[in-house]
């Protein structure tokens, strides 16, 4: 059995398991947590209303944080011809067509982010066992797949972030860093969550949202009150 450290025993105390907080008073709760000796990231964990075995009720979606997430987004652009030199301009870290291909397929992962035009997908679609598991693969419904790289560059840098429900009806997304003040961290938070009941399948009935809690990288969660 793991012993919990004196940072976590202390913040497990101000993290009763059994009370729910309104999102507000949830990160003032977190704000009080040890620190540690990095700028952790505060989370948002969902438990969904989903059928897990239908397709259709698979939750996905894009949000633009007013505040952005706290971290430079290293992204990669595959296109050709005119574009590549708009992605580089636009402040893409990664530029190219079928040379980038080879690159990743080659194990190059410095990148957070994936972009690319249509015409690259038949290319890409070779990349598929290296970028899905990590959720890079680029997808219309995401938006990463695009005829305007530079919108969607601009977008991803200044804060655009994905969502997209699990195996386990779950959806767990970074708001923001521990630096953030806390209006910073709610604000961020009220458009994740209004994004995710928003992309709300038509087949589900009632609430979307089970369950939602708060925390941070290293911290106990903190139930939400819905």
């Amino acid at each position: 059995m793991a012993t919990l450290s004196k940072r976590m025993k202390k913040a497990k105390e101000g993290a009763n398991p059994m009370a729910t907080f309104p999102l507000s008073e949830a990160i003032k709760n977190v704000s009080k947590f040890p620190k540690t000796k990095f700028d952790e990231t505060v989370e948002l964990h969902f438990h969904l209303n989903i059928d897990l075995k239908s397709p259709e009720q698979a939750v996905r979606g894009t949000v633009a944080l007013p505040h952005g997430v706290g971290k430079k987004v290293r992204v990669a652009v595959f296109c050709t011809g005119d574009n590549v030199q708009k992605a580089k301009d636009a402040g893409a870290d990664h530029v190219g067509g079928a040379d980038l291909v080879i690159k990743v397929t080659g194990g190059f992962m410095d990148f957070d982010c994936v972009v690319a035009t249509p015409d690259m997908m038949r290319e890409i679609s070779k990349l598929g066992k290296v970028l899905g598991p990590r959720g890079l693969m680029p997808s219309p419904k995401a938006g990463t797949v695009t005829t305007d790289v530079v919108r969607t560059i601009n977008e991803v840098k200044a804060g655009r972030i994905e969502f997209k429900s699990d195996k386990q009806g779950g959806i767990h997304v970074g708001i923001g860093k521990r630096s953030f003040n806390e209006t910073q961290l709610v604000e961020n938070a009220t458009i994740v969550i209004d994004a995710v009941n928003h992309a709300k399948p038509v087949s589900v009935k009632g609430n979307l949202i089970k369950t939602l809690a708060l925390s941070t990288t290293m911290g106990p969660g903190i139930k939400v009150t819905l």
